[in-house]
């Protein structure tokens, strides 16, 4: 698969999964907002592990920076 989440989008990610994790682990989220919350942060997570998210495949989309080409600079005369 083609890497589509770039580095600052993965951060994002995996920090939104932790936090919703501690929250269900803690108690402080519970019933079917847990579970559905926990689902979520499960896909997150895997999204933000791998770096290909399926939803940006679909669309088209991706927030990976492309290379900038090198371009020499010609020497001033």
């Amino acid at each position: 698969m083609v890497k589509n989440i770039g580095k600052q989008d993965r951060t994002i990610r995996i920090t939104i999964a932790l936090v919703v994790g501690v929250l269900i682990i803690t108690g402080q989220l519970v019933g079917a907002v847990a579970v559905v919350l926990g689902i979520l942060s499960v896909v997150l997570l895997a999204t933000g592990a791998i770096g290909t998210c399926p939803l940006y495949v679909a669309c088209k989309c991706s927030t990976l920076k492309k290379p900038e080409e090198k371009t020499e600079e010609k020497p001033k005369a």
